[in-house]
């Protein structure tokens, strides 16, 4: 997908240019963490920072929030589009300009081409997280934090069928692209 974000990461209209990563298991189960210091859960994201791909993104934000290298996964795929949420009204920080009123990410669906070993929180001067584990692919849908639900739930749905690629109990993606 060849999205290029250039000038600011906050667009027109507020919403603040964004990756989500779905990192999948050998046996199909999906990183789930928690925030440092709270009991809330999501998939790893962040910002694009200006003049940076979505894909250029998606490598920073792997390295910075779990700790893994390009080598340590294989992109499955992506959303064909930007999936929008907004912030509640009371999350929003009026007082910073350019006002961001939500999120505007592309989502991957990666494979961990590694071990578990290799994910590491500890690895950022700010971790983002404190905990992680495995869980089935729709349970973070009834568990993520209401105002991301609809976002989740598109980008679960549209990349499903990419998750057939990742045979069950296989450990390695040689030979394919």
């Amino acid at each position: 997908m060849a999205y290029k974000q250039t000038g600011s990461t906050i667009d027109a209209e507020g919403f603040r240019h964004n990756v989500g990563i779905i990192l999948c298991n050998h046996e199909r189960k999906v990183l789930w963490a928690r925030r440092i210091g709270q009991q809330a859960w999501q998939f790893p994201q962040g910002g694009i920072q200006p003049g940076e791909t979505p894909e250029q993104a998606l490598y920073r934000e792997l390295k910075e929030e779990i700790g893994l290298e390009p080598e340590h996964v294989s992109i499955i795929g992506s959303t064909r589009g930007w999936l929008r949420y907004r912030l509640p009204k009371h999350m929003i920080r009026h007082g910073r300009r350019p006002v961001c009123i939500g999120q505007k990410q592309i989502w991957y669906i990666l494979r961990l081409l590694g071990d578990d070993s290799d994910i590491r929180l500890d690895l950022s001067q700010k971790p983002e997280f404190d905990g992680w584990r495995w869980v089935d692919y729709w349970f973070p849908l009834q568990q993520v934090v209401s105002f991301k639900r609809d976002v989740y739930k598109s980008a679960l749905t549209e990349l499903e069928p990419l998750l057939q690629r990742i045979q069950p109990g296989e450990r390695s993606l040689a030979g394919n692209p």
